[in-house]
């Protein structure tokens, strides 16, 4: 009975229950986090191959119009350009290659840029546009729609980026 009135005189006595109270509180969720992470640990796996699969890091077509474009692209890259850029080089001016650093630094590293030196031409590279002009300045060759020099630059591109693997295609 003295201890009960000691305790009850204490001012400390609630604090002391506070505080057992918030360290059993405590107890449960910790257990509680812990099969939280056993559950989003199983989710890991399948999380990491989705974001995989739909990151930019892949370079796959996403689509079978973007297939058919890329095949298109490596016709029309075998038709047009291979003579002088055989796997992205160059040939006439090994200065002036496919492969990014030398698009970078000859200023025609965009699909934009790329499509306008096709079009047009420059320098020792004729153009391949149907309004190319000067007449000198353009191919005596076959000329080239609007959209197929669309697709050839954005082909070109793709595979500079890429660091010009092979590009093989299933011949027809």
């Amino acid at each position: 009975m003295k201890i009960a009135s000691m305790i009850s005189g204490c001012t400390h006595y609630t604090q002391l229950l506070s505080i057992k109270d918030n360290v059993m509180r405590e107890e449960k969720p910790i257990a509680k986090r812990v099969k939280e992470v056993k559950f989003l640990k199983s989710f890991a796996p399948p999380l990491v191959a989705a974001f995989l699969v739909l990151s930019p890091i892949s370079n796959t077509p996403v689509s079978s119009a973007q297939t058919v474009d890329i095949q298109r692209g490596v016709t029309l890259f075998r038709q047009a350009c291979i003579g002088c850029h055989d796997a992205g080089g160059n040939i006439i001016q090994p200065a002036s290659t496919l492969f990014t650093k030398d698009l970078q630094r000859n200023g025609v590293d965009t699909e934009e840029a790329i499509y306008r030196v096709t079009y047009y031409g420059k320098g020792r590279m004729p153009g391949f546009g149907k309004e190319c002009m000067p007449r000198g300045q353009c191919t005596f060759g076959a000329r080239l729609e609007d959209e197929e020099i669309k697709i050839l630059a954005e082909f070109v591109k793709l595979q500079a980026d890429q660091g010009w693997p092979s590009i093989e295609t299933e011949e027809k």
